[in-house]
């Protein structure tokens, strides 16, 4: 859909190449859970994990060649960690009510071709995504007498893309969203944030709200889990 929006929507060319980069924090909670072969662990109730660290970083470039997409990258890297006790099921091969403690590592690195629809006091980007994913959780019984388990999928992951900003005209103030998203054979994915945004000449600070929900299966071990919170960055356009 967003693919064909591109090709028959009018498009806009930046005037010069544009350069900019951001990075941000993200305070995110997680929720929902992960199975390996056949059993399922709670990631919040059974596993209790909580943010270690958040890493997020964007750079993109822009340029006034008709046909040609614009390029954005995108780096996030959610590593959460707790504390936890089974449920009374267990979890691959470690006995019901065991205390555990587990560590997850989600990481992913979006290349984004897109076209400016419009750019103007209103501003508006459609494309795809191709985005590697990678993410691992390891579940062990913190006696060290049941095996280790670990859960991991992997795949590059084709995705629509959607980034809509309106500026509010002299007075450096704008809000906007954006997002990823596909849905196929039972999996999906979509993580979109909205802000709001204040710009001081090439600088720009950004404040808002993101949620990235992933359900996911590869063979047999599946995520199906969202992680969502508020997040503010800063970045520089040039």
């Amino acid at each position: 859909m967003g693919g064909a929006l591109v090709l028959t929507a009018p498009l806009a060319h930046a005037d010069v190449v544009g350069l900019g980069a951001s990075v941000s924090y993200w305070d995110s909670s997680l929720s929902g859970k992960s199975v390996n072969k056949g059993d399922a662990v709670d990631v919040d109730n059974d596993l209790n994990l909580d943010s270690d660290s958040t890493t997020n970083a964007t750079l993109y470039l822009e340029h006034p060649v008709p046909v040609l997409p614009n390029v954005r990258l995108n780096y996030t890297l959610v590593q959460q960690s707790g504390l936890g006790r089974l449920g009374v099921s267990g979890f691959d091969g470690i006995p019901s009510g065991t205390d555990v403690r587990s560590d997850l590592d989600l990481e992913q690195l979006d290349l984004t071709l897109y076209y400016e629809v419009l750019d103007n006091w209103v501003n508006l980007d459609l494309g795809l995504t191709a985005r590697d994913l990678s993410g691992d959780l390891t579940v062990r019984d913190v006696t060290g007498t049941a095996p280790v388990s670990k859960t991991s999928v992997d795949g590059v992951i084709p995705m629509g893309y959607v980034a809509a900003r309106f500026d509010l005209p002299l007075t450096g103030v704008s809000v906007g969203g954006e997002g990823n998203f596909i849905g196929y054979s039972g999996n999906s994915l979509r993580d979109f944030n909205v802000y709001a945004q204040y710009a001081v000449s090439v600088v720009q600070f950004r404040a808002g709200y993101r949620q990235m929900a992933i359900d996911y299966e590869d063979s047999d071990e599946r995520f199906d889990v969202k992680t969502d919170g508020p997040f503010i960055s800063a970045g520089v356009s040039f």
